[in-house]
């Protein structure tokens, strides 16, 4: 038999095992394969084309949240809020040109691209790593230029004020930049199994207390 033909005799096997099959080792080996593909072709894939090591994030709490979400007004939020946005000097209106300016949910999934330093303004969220459990995604609110190097500062829009780890945010410790969220609150997929790890206060979905 030539080689094209075992080629050919391979590629059926592994397409009918990989959709026909629906027998328990089908199912299994399309498991492995979907797997395997998502984690070593398309993340490593998406990486590159976005720049960023972090091409889709999840919202995992409810430090952006806005009342209402997509329905959120965001002249009476802003008035809400005024005060800590006062001491940045940052008004309504400059608050209603930024990106995001409605919020961002607990369970949102966003597509994020790599973020150049430079380019970077006040008003932009940005994903960062902060020595947390995982990577912290808040607003910029100050930008500041120490040594010839841009040094951020952050806040949550949902937070009362800021933290300590996000009142000096160097460069290299910027992850990207969200641009769009492409899947509302399906990241709770994955929340779900992580809630009951999470302090009391921390749970459930925003806006419930």
């Amino acid at each position: 038999m030539s080689l094209k033909n075992n080629l050919k005799k391979i590629w059926s096997k592994f397409w009918f095992l990989l959709w026909k099959d629906e027998s328990f080792k089908g199912w299994l080996f399309s498991l492995v394969f979907i797997f395997i593909f998502i984690k070593f072709i398309f993340f490593p894939v998406l990486s590159l084309l976005t720049g960023t090591p972090l091409p889709l994030a999840i919202v995992e709490s409810c430090s952006m949240y806005h009342d209402g979400n997509l329905l959120s007004n965001t002249d009476s939020w802003f008035e809400k809020h005024a005060e800590k946005y006062s001491m940045f000097e940052i008004e309504k209106n400059d608050f209603l040109d930024f990106w995001f300016e409605k919020g961002m949910n607990k369970g949102d999934i966003l597509f994020v691209i790599g973020a150049n330093p430079e380019k970077l303004k006040i008003g932009d969220v940005i994903i960062f790593n902060a020595e947390q459990r995982n990577p912290i995604i808040h607003r910029i609110v100050e930008i500041k230029n120490e040594n010839n190097e841009r040094i951020f500062s952050t806040i949550g829009d949902n937070n009362n004020g800021q933290l300590s780890f996000e009142q000096n945010i160097n460069p290299e410790d910027i992850l990207g930049k969200p641009i769009l969220k492409i899947a509302p609150y399906l990241g709770w997929i994955k929340l779900v199994f992580f809630e009951n790890s999470k302090p009391q206060s921390e749970r459930g979905f925003c806006g419930e207390n």
